[in-house]
């Protein structure tokens, strides 16, 4: 295998650099985007498949020409993100969603390779206007392996009721006319291990179809590039996947968390401190509903640079607070420690935030959206978007 030299990521670097822009600020560093990059190309290389980009994991747009650079191209789940990559990669994409509407689905055939179905009425609904259309898009099937590893029910697509996905036993007896593709999707920020045995469950289900597809989509959840996946684990899981199936012309994995994981960082401040029964609440200009909502969905607790997990013998212990009016809008899964005690106008800095968090964002309650920055290869920052106070949050109104 390729010998990689990876760059440290932004958690390693000096702090300071981040005074330079507006709080609250999204920071993202190519350095250690471009490292995951060459660690997912390793894979795709060796094993002999295609990686994409999922834009519902990492839709940082600006950088899309060095991801296009490593990867094969990207995955859509709406006609937006399917026209930002076309636009902003330059390829055209892959595009599965839960649903498709009618007065899109035109425009998103326009940007689209290949297509994926969630269920068979959609894609008898849909059928006539891909036969009609002016160019070949190549056509899926999104199936239900019925097994995940996944813990939290929130990001589990395999969970009985599922509405994600065909069952095996609602698959007809062959493959519909024009779909040339299976697609599951039962991952996230989960192993080669887990991998494995999806496909143990899907080869089971799904072995009358699979080896009459042109190709397969493994979807996402794949969580490559973080410290201590087994790489080798899973590329030899893929070359056996294809010499069990030599018919299969290309199997496609599309992380979205992998390409963006520990590529950057949040920047807030701290505008107040309060305290109500012996709990000091740093109160920050960003919201945990509005920038961080997958802290309160998963939940889970963010790394946080220059502070800890707090001990009995810890002594400036607060808790972080949001500016949005929702009483729940604070961290609630432990507070931090830190070697002095917090003052107004203090940065406090949330590591590894430039996949999902960043694109789950909301103007709930009015809040602006943080700005949108990056340091480049170079080392230079570079502010690249500064949101308005007023007039993005009026246009998402009405």
């Amino acid at each position: 295998m390729l010998a990689l030299n990876l760059s440290m990521s932004g958690s390693n670097l000096d702090t300071n650099i981040y005074e330079q822009f507006p709080s609250p600020c999204y920071v993202l560093h190519e350095t250690a985007l471009e490292a995951n990059l060459q660690i997912l190309d390793l894979v795709q290389k060796e094993a002999g498949v295609s990686i994409i980009c999922a834009l519902k994991g990492f839709a940082f747009w600006r950088v899309f020409s060095l991801v296009g650079h490593y990867l094969k191209g990207g995955t859509a789940s709406s006609l937006n993100e399917a026209r930002l990559i076309a636009e902003e990669m330059g390829v055209e994409a892959h595009c599965c969603a839960p649903v498709y509407v009618e007065d899109e689905f035109p425009e998103i055939l326009k940007y689209s390779s290949h297509l994926t179905f969630n269920s068979l009425s959609q894609y008898a609904r849909f059928l006539p206007a891909v036969k009609s259309f002016s160019k070949k898009v190549s056509l899926g099937l999104r199936v239900n392996p019925g097994y995940s590893e996944i813990e939290c029910a929130l990001y589990n697509p395999a969970q009985p009721g599922s509405r994600l996905g065909i069952l095996a036993k609602d698959m007809p007896l062959s493959l519909p006319e024009n779909i040339e593709g299976l697609h599951f999707h039962a991952l996230c920020e989960n192993d080669s291990y887990a991998l494995e045995h999806v496909l143990e469950h899907f080869e089971q289900q799904f072995a009358p179809w699979i080896d009459h597809c042109r190709w397969v989509n493994f979807g996402g959840g794949h969580h490559i590039t973080r410290e201590g996946y087994d790489i080798v684990h899973l590329i030899n899981v893929l070359k056996s996947f294809k010499e069990r199936h030599p018919a299969i012309e290309d199997i496609i994995l599309e992380p979205g968390e992998a390409v963006g994981w520990q590529t950057g960082v949040l920047v807030s401040t701290v505008q107040d401190i309060v305290e109500n029964q012996g709990v000091k609440v740093a109160m920050l200009d960003i919201s945990f509903s509005c920038h961080l909502p997958d802290c309160l969905e998963m939940p889970y607790k963010p790394t946080l640079l220059g502070a800890s997990d707090p001990t009995t013998d810890s002594a400036h212990v607060y808790r972080l607070g949001g500016a949005s009016c929702l009483a729940g809008d604070f961290m609630g899964m432990g507070d931090y420690a830190f070697n002095e005690p917090l003052e107004i106008g203090d940065m406090i800095i949330f590591d590894d935030m430039i996949h999902y968090t960043m694109v789950k964002t909301t103007f709930f309650n009015g809040l602006k959206h943080p700005a949108i920055a990056m340091i480049t290869k170079e080392g230079e920052p570079v502010l690249l978007n500064h949101p308005g106070k007023y007039e993005d949050y009026k246009a998402k109104l009405g």
